[in-house]
């Protein structure tokens, strides 16, 4: 497997959803037997989701974050740590009995727990001077070069903390305001400066661990996709330390909010709540904040799916006192002007751009006109393709083309044997079975079908899910759009099932030339020595 094939077979499984003794997946050992068991099953790609922060506010949805810069800290691997000496030989681990789903609080505590103790030894007794002085040079390194997101994803957390856990427009108006009058006096407080320290230091160690991990998937010839969220949460390090560049009044609130208009699926539409960009203000500076964001998300992906790209053309704005999306109006992204900064500043292999638009739903000529114009691959997805005009449906496998990445269904979808057996109307299965020319067929036997199809696809890239490639019912969907809870917490308990299906997806790959040809060594001393 080389990393610059063009055809290429991907895995979606978000870093939550790995096996681990710590009740969730991490970016350490964990992951990278995850890409080990992907490059030796012919695969080229592991796709994930976003990310960064989550909370319990929000159903821990990995789309909804205090902060689109950084990262989870229930995502650093303990193992990893131990391995730099941060934690000594004496420490007991509080490892956690596998199972298949995640307790986020539970995790996250443990995770600050075993961060914290590494801290102190990283502190104590001026070890960072001596013992840990490659490692502290490192870190002041990373808090310089990364300052323009991370003091303020730092000072955020810590006030959150001090103030308590409500939205930061209800926080006394000098933190509200960002007063540095009185911001600067606190934070050369003790307590304070330890607090800031320790959450730089705890993002520090994750995107160490996440660029080490970055480099071992290189070696395995993994190309390593991300996820970031169109819209921000408005209770994040983001919009605070820039209300400038967000649609809000005197007072923090947001005068327009997000959403999608009503449609077939939804009478009244979606209301997301995430506040409106001031994209004339953006356009004033040259879309800094924008494009930091995509350049910081490149420094340890190789490639980003935008969600909601159809925003950067026309957007859906809904004034905040409306209860639904009904009253809300089209607006104008940034459209053109944005896109050409994008290529301006990531264009690369012959001027293509390293991102994936998600245009799923309800698009516009001129969103398919920007895409074809900067030649960003859209989506197809298989669960979409068998309702009514199957012939000359966009997502059906005849009408796709190589720009583009087919999925038989993403982390927003049932896996396909829950889509075969409770999602799919008794048209979409018998178009289904007319499409493949059986008269009969298994629930198993439509994802094997579901598998090939989107393998054999003329799309360059071909995703499926680590729950499809098991064979797991609705019971591992990963999320349900539109409910609040219940979802993101799908685990494997080991690789040992997939590892079982290894010897057949590889055939796979190569039959429809998504691999080179013989799969590669299992993990190396070389391979674990980055991270």
């Amino acid at each position: 497997m080389t990393k610059n094939r063009v055809r290429k077979l991907g895995m979606l499984a978000h870093i939550s959803s790995l096996p681990s003794d710590y009740g969730i997946g991490d970016v350490g050992l964990s992951a990278l037997r995850f890409a080990s068991f992907l490059a030796e099953s012919g695969f080229g790609a592991w796709q994930i989701l976003p990310f960064g922060p989550t909370s319990p506010a929000t159903g821990h949805s990995p789309y909804s974050s205090p902060s689109v810069f950084a990262g989870n800290a229930a995502f650093i691997s303990p193992d990893v740590l131990a391995d730099w000496g941060l934690l000594d030989e004496s420490y007991q681990f509080e490892v956690q009995k596998t199972a298949s789903s995640v307790d986020f609080d539970e995790a996250l505590a443990l995770k600050w727990k075993i961060i914290r103790e590494a801290y102190d030894n990283f502190r104590r007794d001026e070890a960072y001077k001596t013992r840990f002085k490659t490692l502290s040079d490192e870190f002041w390194e990373f808090c310089v070069k990364e300052a323009y997101w991370l003091e303020d994803y730092a000072l955020f957390t810590v006030l959150k903390e001090t103030v308590g856990d409500v939205c930061w427009n209800e926080w006394p108006g000098p933190y509200r305001t960002r007063d540095w009058r009185v911001l600067d006096p606190f934070k050369a407080d003790p307590d304070a400066a330890r607090k800031l320290d320790l959450c730089r230091f705890g993002q520090f160690v994750f995107f160490k661990q996440l660029q080490g991990l970055k480099e071992a998937c290189a070696d395995l010839g993994i190309e390593l996709i991300g996820d970031i969220p169109m819209y921000v949460g408005i209770d994040s390090a983001d919009v605070w330390g820039h209300q400038e560049f967000f649609d809000l009044d005197g007072e923090g609130r947001p005068l327009c909010v997000t959403g999608v208009p009503p449609d077939y699926f939804s009478e009244t539409g979606q209301r997301w709540g995430n506040p409106v960009y001031r994209w004339d203000k953006m356009r004033d500076d040259g879309f800094y904040w924008w494009l930091g964001r995509l350049r910081h998300a490149l420094l340890y992906l190789d490639m980003v799916r935008i969600d909601h790209f159809r925003a950067l053309v026309n957007y859906w704005e809904i004034p905040a006192e409306e209860e639904t999306a009904v009253n809300g109006a089209w607006k104008s992204g940034p459209g053109w002007d944005f896109l050409s900064a994008l290529r301006y500043c990531f264009a690369e292999n012959g001027g293509r751009l390293p991102f994936i638009a998600e245009d799923l739903g309800v698009m516009t000529d001129d969103v398919f006109t920007a895409m074809e114009r900067f030649s960003l691959p859209g989506m197809k997805v298989l669960h979409f393709a068998f309702g009514p005009g199957m012939p000359s449906n966009p997502y059906i496998p005849h009408h796709h083309r190589r720009n583009c990445v087919v999925y038989a269904g993403t982390h927003d979808n049932n896996t396909t044997v829950g889509w075969w057996n409770d999602d799919a109307t008794p048209s979409e299965r018998d178009n289904f079975m007319k499409y493949l020319g059986v008269r009969e067929i298994s629930a198993e036997g439509a994802r094997d079908a579901m598998i090939r199809m989107a393998a054999a696809s003329t799309a360059d890239l071909a995703v499926i899910t680590a729950q499809d490639a098991l064979g797991l019912g609705g019971e591992a969907r990963m999320n349900t759009p539109s409910t609040p809870s219940g979802n993101w917490t799908w685990r494997l308990d080991s690789l040992l099932d997939l590892e079982a299906r290894s010897e057949e997806l590889h055939e796979l790959a190569v039959l429809f030339d998504r691999c080179d040809g013989p799969a590669p060594l299992d993990i190396d001393n070389n391979l674990k020595s980055k991270i």
